[in-house]
């Protein structure tokens, strides 16, 4: 599902606007909340009452004018001035009240379309989480993350400008035509009507072309954030090899394709105006022409002349945000389409719909003749071992020989090629995802911590964990005393990715968090690969003390942590090559002998170094780690 293109994602076509359209509704017409449709229907009705007042003012208006003509020509004075006050009074509360109902109306619905917002949000967020191992490994986490954050800030902004802008403009449009329709000439509505359809045209078609300038700056913009994200989560690599002016020109190559979609967008933007106001003022003096005519033939009223001026001032204001509100809509469409993308993907791994909770009852898992490989690469090759309840089982192999894949596939963030993997033999596809991943906990290779504290770090293996569990962990995986003696302890945040923690910090971090989740099933993925041999050796009495009596799986480089494993799988290319117990395969001479005689050579010559060295050049060379 690998994606160009923030805004292309595989798997999912581009959106039409009605599509796009329809997805929107139901989030601001929620089935499940009577009280966000009400707040809709009030905000409707406000819309309506406040729109038929704006344009019932210029027929106030024009009665008022006209009324002054009658007042000059010698009729009842105090009659006439009373009439004229009430026209007035009337033509002040037909301005008053559209404005009054606007407020009441944004009042009433904001709580609808910020809730819209979050529910969709959220949907986003969650089902971010449903997709396979597979689109996270290929995501680009800066694009996406700006990708969605545009959604939904879109969503709130095609509501308020498609429902309470074109829509009562539209409304207020239908209006005046049936009034001047049924009042007067037709020319005039037929002008109107005219003009009102040259402008739409011009408006749409006009969008529709330079949409592909801002689906295009909207593109060289993400690109540029998922640049310049990349580059500063890996800031240390930068700093490794010296490439800060390299990464600064790459950023820059992409501020210069959005700079240039941009102008391209500004420039196009200046042209749909000027036609836009070309066809608007032909429009007015077009209407102004034919009503001094008609005023002079005596078939309008000085009243009916104002009233008229006034109607095309009246619709042309909200036409004059049509068009910028039609182009912030198709704007926003755009920037709704990947989020409408994303949820339009079906999660690789789904549970069936029979799926089960899982019931550990003994803790064997077995994989049977498991075969497995990542697009066209194969990785197992029809692997199979069980590991009894309450053993370890360990795997031993050279890079890239799928060791850390069984973990993945215990976990279900794959399915199988062919074979099947059980627990207590009920094969896992047949169980809730959820189920099966409380049932297993992980010390990974790769320990990628949030950006809080050691405590919420700590107590992500359990939520409810008291302090007192959080701390009893951090003793068990030999990192409390370390924690205790930071100036603020467990309240000490860990920094971008736990970056403020070295490698073997930020791994008995992850060890404590595993042993708090305290699960059945125990997976220890190189779980001291990053540790110096002091702190291994503390670590692995913990380690074996977490794995007793919990069905273990191992994923070791070094052999002297997988010594009293009570099964050594031997994994090449895919395959179980050996198997048995430490002695066993020791004097069996194979391939995991000859692993083991040369990380035997390498721990004796550190031995020696330490012999001949001191400390500090020891440290320089890193002689603290086997």
């Amino acid at each position: 599902m690998a994606f160009a293109d923030p805004l292309a994602v595989e798997g999912a076509g581009q959106r039409s606007a009605m599509a796009t359209i329809g997805s929107i509704l139901p989030f601001l017409w929620p089935a499940d909340r009577a009280d966000m449709r009400l707040r809709v229907v009030i905000a409707v009705a406000c819309l309506l009452v406040g729109r038929s007042a704006n344009v019932y003012g210029p027929i106030v208006l024009k009665d008022l004018v006209d009324g002054l003509e009658a007042l000059v020509s010698g009729a009842s004075m105090d009659a006439a001035l009373a009439t004229l006050t009430g026209l007035a009074l009337l033509y002040g509360a037909m301005v008053f009240l559209p404005s009054l109902l606007t407020e009441a109306r944004a009042a009433v619905f904001t709580p609808v379309s910020e809730y819209a917002q979050r529910v969709l949000g959220l949907r986003a967020f969650r089902h971010l989480h449903e997709l396979s191992m597979r689109f996270h490994l290929e995501r680009r986490t800066g694009g996406l993350s700006r990708a969605i954050e545009r959604g939904t800030r879109a969503l709130q902004q095609i509501t308020g400008l498609f429902a309470f802008n074109i829509a009562p403009t539209l409304f207020e449009i239908v209006v005046v035509c049936v009034f001047l329709g049924v009042n007067y000439p037709l020319r005039y509505v037929g002008v109107m009507l005219l003009a009102i359809a040259a402008y739409i045209a011009f408006t749409l078609l006009f969008t529709e072309w330079r949409t592909k300038f801002r689906r295009m700056m909207v593109a060289q913009e993400s690109r540029a954030m998922s640049m310049g994200v990349d580059s500063l989560l890996n800031f240390e690599t930068v700093k490794y090899f010296g490439n800060a002016s390299y990464e600064a020109d790459r950023y820059d190559d992409a501020l210069v394709q959005y700079q240039d979609a941009a102008e391209k967008s500004q420039n196009t933007l200046g042209m749909l105006n000027g036609g836009q106001m070309i066809v608007r003022v032909l429009c007015q003096v077009a209407i102004l022409i034919l009503a001094i005519g008609d005023y002079a033939a005596g078939v309008l009223t000085v009243g009916e002349v104002v009233m008229l001026n006034t109607f095309m001032l009246q619709l042309f204001i909200p036409l004059g945000f049509l068009g910028s509100s039609y182009r912030m809509i198709r704007q926003a469409l755009v920037d709704m389409e990947f989020i409408f993308q994303i949820l339009a993907l079906k999660p690789e791994i789904q549970d069936r719909p029979d799926a089960l909770e899982l019931e550990v009852r003994e803790g064997r898992v077995r994989f049977d003749q498991v075969s497995f490989g990542y697009e066209a690469r194969p990785v197992l090759k029809g692997v199979s071992f069980t590991i009894e309840p309450g053993c370890t089982t360990a795997v031993v192999g050279p890079s890239g020989a799928g060791k850390s894949t069984l973990s993945r596939l215990l976990y279900r963030f794959y399915d199988l090629t062919e074979g099947a993997v059980s627990i207590d033999g009920v094969d896992i596809r047949t169980v809730t995802q959820a189920s099966l991943r409380r049932a297993v906990g992980i010390v990974p290779q790769d320990t990628v911590l949030f950006n809080d504290t050691i405590l919420y770090n700590i107590r992500y293996g359990r939520p409810d964990a008291s302090d007192a569990e959080v701390e009893e962990a951090a003793r068990l995986a030999s990192i409390h005393d370390f924690i205790v003696s930071l100036e603020q302890g467990y309240d000490t945040r860990v920094g971008e990715r736990g970056l403020k923690l070295s490698g073997g910090e930020k791994q008995r971090v992850s060890i404590a968090r595993t042993i708090l989740k305290d699960p059945p099933f125990l997976v220890l993925d190189e779980a001291t690969s990053a540790l110096d041999i002091g702190t291994e050796r503390e670590i692995q009495q913990a380690l074996q003390d977490v794995s007793r009596n919990r069905t273990t799986l191992v994923i070791a480089h070094r052999l002297s942590t997988i010594v009293h494993a009570d099964d050594i799988l031997v994994l090449v290319e895919g395959e179980i090559r050996e198997r048995g117990t430490h002695a066993e395969l020791v004097a069996a001479g194979g391939i995991y002998a000859d692993m083991w005689r040369r990380q035997k050579e390498a721990a004796d010559e550190i031995d020696r170094l330490r012999l001949a060295l001191g400390p500090d050049e020891l440290a320089m060379l890193g002689g603290d780690r086997v």
